[in-house]
């Protein structure tokens, strides 16, 4: 078995859909696991329905549900012209969906209560319920026998409904289990990324982004041959093609350097989507759904990949937070202190800097960074500075690179951060600079190391 996760813009439109099942569609030998998102704006949709449930304003409620419907039974239409049984189906499914979400969000705006991250989670979620029964039924109506399944039957997570993290045990157990029932009836099974059931039985998501780690999760746990992660670009660039020009494809990098490139800003895959597969040494191929001849990138085990620098990424809307006591004696103790702070807020760090007065640590974090930040003041003084960013170069034995990067750029030699993070021979050189420069910044980086074509 393989696993094809395809993100909101291969299943954004008819055309798009049709070409990803064309994918689909030559490689049913291989029996493949469809793990799809929500269609393109989708989310964004259902985070703007979620929004005006919660201020109370059922006009913008009501307009978001009809362009959701709209825009989900027009694409079933022009998908299944000529095919009633199959169009009406999709119809059905779409329309059982919508007028769950329409009740639900009635019940809300009546009590007046707003939405708690529970309730916001099941609204979030969804968009790959729609979009995943409509490509069922359209799969099935030119002759793929394809089963439907739904993904909380084993994605199962801790009681975080909006950022849920998964059981790997549990998912290990109740995957397999289900996909192999799916597959005796079918040729293709189509699944849902993003979504899962939390501890407790109720809907939760695995956060923004998380089709990847869905697919990710599914392969570790049917033990696929390899993961596919279909995108729209020509698979991993050596920056982000949509800030940097003369990007390069990267032909093929380890689990280490893509675990670091998605950590540290680079947009192609979800943060975590490497490390399931990892768990079980599966190659991972990001691919790009609108050139399927395209070569892409392969993830592989480090012993196959050779020394150089891999990519140059950039985080914004960086926070810096200086975490200062009267007196530094024992710093580790401080670490283990403050790290149970973050850890309890669930505040992601990325960079951390200890000096003898101050720990200082960078995250992207919004929601949780104010509960950490009171706790943190019972025993310390802290600073929180916005308008940052962080640039990170990423390779394999690159460590000699930190002094010559600073000829690159002078924020990067006036940088009050470096963090040099290596594991073996695989590593991440980072900066934090102005945000206001980052994006002139890492050009001048991008092109320092990679030259002009």
């Amino acid at each position: 078995m393989i696993v094809m996760k395809f993100g909101g813009t291969s299943v954004g439109s008819k055309e798009a859909i049709e070409r990803t099942i064309g994918i689909v569609s030559g490689r049913l030998s291989d029996r493949p696991v469809v793990v799809v998102s929500a269609m393109s704006k989708v989310t964004d949709m259902l985070y703007a329905l979620s929004d005006a449930i919660e201020a109370g304003d059922s006009a913008a409620a009501d307009s978001a549900l009809i362009a959701l419907r709209q825009k989900h039974l027009e694409a079933a239409a022009e998908l299944m012209p000529s095919d009633p049984l199959w169009r009406e189906e999709a119809y059905s499914r779409i329309n059982s969906i919508l007028d769950t979400m329409q009740a639900f969000a009635k019940a809300q705006l009546a009590c007046g209560a707003g939405m708690t991250s529970k309730e916001k989670a099941v609204i979030n979620s969804k968009g790959e319920y729609l979009s995943s029964n409509m490509i069922y039924c359209y799969m099935n109506s030119i002759g793929i026998k394809t089963s439907w399944v739904d993904a909380r039957e084993f994605m199962v997570t801790d009681n975080d409904y909006l950022q849920g993290i998964p059981d790997m045990a549990e998912i290990e157990r109740r995957c397999p289990k289900v996909i192999d029932a799916a597959f005796a009836r079918a040729q293709a099974v189509i699944t849902q990324g993003f979504v899962c059931k939390t501890a407790d039985g109720s809907e939760g998501v695995l956060g923004r982004g998380g089709s990847d780690y869905s697919a990710s999760l599914i392969g570790m746990a049917i033990d696929a041959e390899k993961i596919e992660i279909w995108t729209d670009v020509d698979g991993v660039q050596s920056a982000d093609p949509r800030r940097v020009t003369n990007t390069r494809r990267i032909s093929r990098i380890s689990f280490e350097e893509a675990a670091e490139m998605a950590a540290y800003g680079a947009k192609v895959l979800h943060p975590k989507t490497i490390e399931p597969a990892v768990a079980k040494n599966i190659p991972v191929l990001v691919l790009n759904s609108m050139n399927p001849e395209g070569q892409g990138t392969v993830i592989l085990q480090s012993s196959f990949i050779e020394d150089g620098v891999r990519s140059v990424s950039s985080k914004e809307k960086l926070r810096v937070i200086t975490i200062s006591v009267p007196v530094l004696k024992d710093a580790s103790s401080l670490l283990t202190r403050v790290f149970a702070v973050f850890a309890e807020a669930r505040v992601k760090v990325d960079l951390v800097k200890v000096s003898p007065v101050d720990i200082m640590v960078t995250t992207d974090s919004v929601d949780y960074v104010p509960a950490a930040v009171a706790e943190l003041e019972k025993f310390a003084t802290v600073k929180v500075e916005d308008d940052l960013a962080q640039i990170s170069v990423i390779g394999k034995n690159i460590s000699e690179l930190k002094i010559a990067l600073k000829e690159a750029s002078e924020q990067l030699r006036t940088s009050r951060l470096v963090s040099v993070a290596q594991n073996d021979t695989y590593v991440n050189i980072s900066y934090v600079v102005p945000l206001a420069t980052v994006r002139d910044d890492v050009q001048k980086i991008h092109t320092y190391l990679f030259g002009r074509e």
